[in-house]
């Protein structure tokens, strides 16, 4: 996968340290329900080992630098739950946005997938606003575990369906 300004690689051991440092920053890692804060090497050493096949995570790259994550657990046949994370110092660019939009014109184009979800916890604005950009449409409130506060938190719940027409066909091959 390309973008204008990024490129995504899968995530693998070498990439723990780094993930660690931007993941970890308590700012990020808040605001994901599956990162513990503190986020230690061992925590990412883990993380990356334990990506199933149910799952597709690439690493986001600004130039060659590894600056955020973003990818998608399957669900129900012809469906997937879309997340992302960029780190902190690149944060106000537009990266998130391009990264999800990204992702989500390839699960689409290439995966043929029908529906996506996605979330985020009700004190992360910046997040509802990549989400509004990517045409997701509100369906719920709810709540979901964050390990980093170690609760419930309060989550706004978004599904997006694959537009019947434009630039989504799969591509040939």
């Amino acid at each position: 996968m390309r973008s204008p300004r990024l490129t995504y690689r899968p995530i693998d051991a070498r990439d723990a340290g780094r993930i660690a440092a931007l993941a970890g920053d308590w700012d990020v890692a808040r605001m994901t329900s599956r990162i513990p804060h503190p986020y230690s090497l061992i925590d990412a050493d883990l993380w990356i080992a334990s990506i199933g096949d149910d799952e597709f995570v690439r690493g986001v790259e600004k130039d060659g630098e590894l600056i955020g994550a973003v990818g998608y657990i399957a669900g129900e046949p012809a469906q997937a739950e879309i997340g992302y994370w960029i780190g902190k110092p690149w944060w106000g660019n537009g990266y998130a946005t391009e990264a999800a939009g990204t992702l989500m014109a390839y699960c689409f184009g290439e995966l043929g997938l029908r529906r996506l979800t996605c979330g985020h916890f009700f004190d992360n604005p910046a997040s509802a606003r990549v989400i509004a950009k990517l045409g997701f449409r509100r369906i719920g409130n709810g709540a979901q575990w964050c390990e980093a506060r170690q609760s419930e938190v309060p989550t706004i719940r978004y599904a997006r369906r694959r537009p019947l027409l434009g630039g989504w066909r799969r591509s040939a091959r």
